[in-house]
């Protein structure tokens, strides 16, 4: 379990806390009967963080990328 797994678990509680925090904001909109315009700026900063957390595991946790040529010597 290295550091890009643990960016990636964090990206991921990053999001879903932005998604819990935007269906808090639309049930608040409800309640006070306001119109839905967007998110609020603060979920908007998570998901951009979290989106870029989990794209930078994505390349770091798998590794080395080995070629996709059949005659290539990374094959053997």
């Amino acid at each position: 379990m290295g550091l890009g797994f643990a960016v990636g678990v964090l990206g991921v509680l990053i999001l879903s806390h932005a998604a819990y925090s935007t269906i808090q904001y639309r049930s608040l909109l409800k309640i006070t009967e306001e119109e839905f315009s967007g998110p609020p700026m603060n979920v908007v900063v998570e998901l951009i963080l979290g989106l870029v957390f989990c794209m930078w595991a994505a390349l770091s946790v798998p590794g080395k990328f080995f070629s996709i040529l059949p005659h290539s010597e990374e094959n053997r």
